[in-house]
């Protein structure tokens, strides 16, 4: 039987401490979430490679959806910059992982997926290990959920093209929202800003993650 505690603490100082990642309260997290919870049965001998693991499958052009490689998203969530005291709102939670990490980083989670049996999945997981401060809520991701509005934190758990204005309206003043913006090896982490109602962003390093659903940038007539 795997050691997946011995694992956890391996993840976390072959992975996260060699890539820069030095905030101690995402380190924290990662030491407690246990990253074998969120996979199929037959993955979680593999739930602490460091690789994206796929969780479900390609459906009607959509693409499959995985539990992002910790390298980046630790990296994503040290560029947050989350406080105990903020209220997040999380794109695409697919099976839970970043969510679980996201409620001990933060005051509360909000957490939008598309696609309702990874919405459920996750939800029973969370609630299994205790995460009483994530809500998982099925929906159209690109929409956010502007009814609990404004956010301190939006984070995307996937690449996207492009970030709607819907969810940069959702921010409260002084708030962040990070995502992966392109596509494969030329992807950028990108942090934005809300400050006096404008939004400047800043790009912070080169990942290449999985996309999420939807997120295209409209198509460009050339005349």
């Amino acid at each position: 039987m795997m050691d997946f505690a011995a694992a956890r603490i391996k993840m976390v100082d072959n992975q996260l401490r060699t890539t820069d990642v030095t905030s101690h309260s995402v380190l924290s997290a990662f030491l407690t979430v246990p990253r074998e919870a969120f996979v199929p049965s037959d993955m979680k001998q593999l739930a602490y490679i460091d690789e994206d693991l796929r969780i479900a499958a390609p459906v009607d052009g959509r693409p499959a959806r995985y539990i992002m490689e910790p390298s980046p998203l630790a990296k994503l969530l040290q560029l947050a910059a989350i406080t105990k005291s903020d209220v997040v709102l999380e794109i695409g939670c697919g099976a839970g992982y970043a969510a679980a990490l996201l409620s001990l980083l933060s005051d509360s989670v909000l957490a939008v997926e598309a696609d309702e049996a990874l919405a459920n999945q996750a939800s029973e997981t969370l609630s299994s290990l205790g995460h009483d401060n994530v809500a998982v809520v099925v929906g159209d991701m690109e929409a956010g959920y502007a009814a609990e509005a404004p956010y301190d934190v939006i984070f995307f758990s996937g690449a996207v093209e492009v970030v709607p204005d819907a969810l940069l309206d959702q921010l409260r003043d002084g708030g962040r929202l990070v995502a992966v913006i392109g596509n494969g090896n030329a992807s950028r982490a990108r942090l934005y800003v809300k400050n006096g109602g404008s939004v400047s962003h800043v790009d912070s390093f080169n990942t290449c993650v999985k996309p999420l659903p939807g997120f295209r940038r409209a198509a460009e007539f050339v005349f």
